[in-house]
């Protein structure tokens, strides 16, 4: 269980950093008048991007804790 969730941390991680380069392009498009997206505005896609690294924090948080758990005994 410890490497899936490992595993999805990693990806959500990469996922995150991923959405908001695109978000930076499709900025930088936008202000020359075109776009590479057609449904979600860049500060949209920062949002969900923000919503996987809170996911990230959250799943760091809880193996920092099983960890300590395990240490104590």
């Amino acid at each position: 269980m410890h490497g899936f969730i490992s595993w999805i941390s990693r990806l959500f991680f990469i996922g995150a950093f991923i959405l908001a380069a695109i978000a930076v392009w499709e900025k930088i498009a936008n202000l020359m008048d075109l776009t590479l997206l057609r449904g979600y505005a860049p500060s949209r896609l920062l949002e969900f991007a923000s919503v996987l690294l809170i996911f990230v924090i959250a799943m760091q948080v809880r193996e920092i804790k099983s960890m300590k758990e395990i240490e104590r005994g």
